[in-house]
């Protein structure tokens, strides 16, 4: 017979731990099994160290009351899991796909994704519903309050209950569970990403500049017809143009958007750009330094350039100065000259950033 005090190869000597037993592995959110990676350390009389006493009876059952029940309720969790994880990707999948140009095509995403994502929480939450009323074990538990530093005997405990929780969770005892909520949580995970993803890239130098190039006519703005200095003989009116070419296109016509303002001869003084007008004409930028209204106002008696908003007010024959309101700044005036046929065309882009303050920062 062998002596019952000698170690064995299976318990080690004693006061050293144990090794693991073969075959044993860590399921992910559990702790680690040996003992010189635990945060919270073993206890004399708890029953690990093998010091003869018994270990602490258990506060939650390991299994529910109901295993077949429970096997049944761990497919059902399983197929919407993975029920969630399809209705994820189907969402990614619909947002990079579906075509957003027409509002019926607009309508159509917007179902899509709305449908997409709605499947995808619900089939989770119903999941994790049905799995802790049919897969747990229905367990009640009363906490006392305690100081806030905690005993020996109570990180003792509270290692056991951690412990025992895992196991009652059936986290660790069902992987087909564990995957599927893997499966369906990292779809969902991805989708921000690919809705941040879409932003695009930072604007770089985009906003210094506008599609305004030399030698690019003036347009009237709705007609879309060339204007001649000719043509704009009456002093204090006031004319929306775009730059040919570009009319239709509203990301362009964001910044580029311009007004042009003829005046009586001696008008114009400094700031203004003398070389930069023809025949006494003054192109200035319609977007207003302020918040990016348009400016869309001008008083001809005052040669007042008025922005409906916040009532910023630009002085016109001035290099459009601030004469009153949040605007920080002037708005830019942009170069003409004529073409060969005599109408008006840009001499060169703005030479300073159009709209608000901040968009220099682009």
């Amino acid at each position: 017979m062998s002596d019952p005090s000698a170690p064995d190869a299976a318990s080690g000597l004693p006061g050293e731990p144990t090794e693991a037993a073969p075959g044993r592995h860590r399921v992910i959110g559990t702790p680690p099994p040996a003992r010189a990676r635990m945060m919270l350390g073993e206890r004399a009389g708890d029953g690990a160290a093998g010091d003869g006493t018994l270990p602490a009876p258990r506060e939650l059952p390991a299994d529910p009351p109901n295993p077949r029940r429970a096997r049944q309720a761990e497919r059902l969790v399983a197929a919407l899991f993975i029920l969630s994880a399809l209705a994820s990707i189907g969402f990614i999948a619909a947002y990079v796909g579906l075509e957003v140009h027409s509002v019926d095509a607009t309508l159509r995403s917007n179902l899509a994704l709305g449908f997409s994502m709605g499947v995808a929480f619900l089939a989770m939450a119903v999941g994790f519903t049905i799995w802790v009323r049919n897969i747990m074990p229905p367990v009640e538990l009363t906490e006392e309050r305690h100081p806030l530093a905690s005993t020996p005997e109570d990180r003792a405990a509270f290692k056991q209950t951690f412990t025992e929780g895992a196991e009652t969770s059936q986290f660790t005892k069902r992987p087909l569970l564990r995957r599927t909520l893997i499966a369906a949580t990292l779809p969902l995970a991805a989708a921000p990403i690919v809705l941040l993803r879409d932003m695009g890239p930072l604007p770089g130098t985009y906003l210094r500049h506008t599609v305004w190039r030399k030698g690019m006519r003036l347009l009237t703005y709705g007609a879309n017809t060339p204007i001649s200095p000719a043509e704009f003989s009456s002093p204090g009116e006031m004319i929306t143009v775009v730059p040919d070419g570009y009319q239709d296109d509203p990301d362009a016509l964001a910044l580029a958007t311009t007004i042009i303002i003829k005046f009586q001869p001696g008008v114009l003084q400094p700031p203004t750009v003398m070389n930069w007008t023809v025949d006494n004409i003054v192109a200035y930028s319609k977007i207003c330094t302020h918040v990016g209204c348009p400016v869309a106002l001008y008083e001809q008696t005052t040669h007042k350039i008025l922005c409906p908003c916040h009532q910023s007010t630009f002085d016109a024959p001035r290099g459009a100065q601030v004469l009153f309101g949040p605007a920080p700044r002037p708005l830019p005036q942009l170069p003409l000259t004529t073409d060969a046929q005599g109408y008006l065309v840009a001499a060169s882009d703005f030479h300073e950033p159009v709209g608000p303050s901040f968009w220099e920062r682009g």
